[in-house]
């Protein structure tokens, strides 16, 4: 959970012809499943693409994301650039220790298959892992690292064929020739 505080501001509003002031908010944040659930059901396109999002779906997915009640509504365009950082940041930021590689060790990140990800795909994932509903209020990126847990631990090891083991082999003879300085 993200809690941030949102400045008071005075701002005149051209429409109503008048000032409208907002106190201080401590608004606690919740970048979960549930929250992209609310923000897909409002705009009907998935949250999860590279797409550049309009300031007012950001702002949206900000308010999808606050479990503080009674907010002023008035508050969200208060937020800070600071403000703004930290949820970015906060949603970007991993939430786990644990992290997979790829065949050669290098760290590597999720699901690169290319299909679009929506909250069902990640409660079918869910629910398919056996992953109980609880966990749809975790931060995203660690649900999203528990379903893979499930998928790497329930698969089968994958056999190498004959050219990955000599291609294999052959990086670990190279590697033991240059740290020994031999040429065989």
């Amino acid at each position: 959970m993200l809690r941030i505080v949102v400045p008071a501001v005075e701002k005149f509003d051209e429409e109503r012809n008048e000032f409208i002031q907002t106190k201080e908010q401590v608004l606690q944040l919740e970048h979960s499943l549930v929250s992209i659930s609310k923000w897909e059901a409002k705009w009907r396109k998935p949250f999860l693409v590279q797409d550049e999002k309009s300031i007012e779906e950001t702002l949206d997915y900000i308010r999808c994301m606050t479990i503080t009640q009674n907010v002023d509504p008035n508050v969200y365009s208060n937020l800070s650039r600071q403000n703004l950082k930290d949820i970015d940041e906060y949603i970007k930021a991993p939430m786990t220790a644990t992290w997979f590689s790829d065949a050669n060790g290098n760290k590597k990140k999720g699901r690169k298959n290319g299909e679009v990800i929506t909250a069902e795909i990640i409660y079918y994932w869910m629910f398919a892992s056996g992953i109980p509903i609880d966990c749809q209020k975790w931060h995203l990126n660690r649900l999203l690292t528990l379903i893979e847990v499930f998928e790497k631990k329930s698969e089968k090891p994958k056999k190498m064929s004959q050219k990955e083991i000599y291609s294999k082999n052959h990086a670990l003879n190279a590697a033991r020739r240059k740290a020994h300085g031999t040429k065989g």
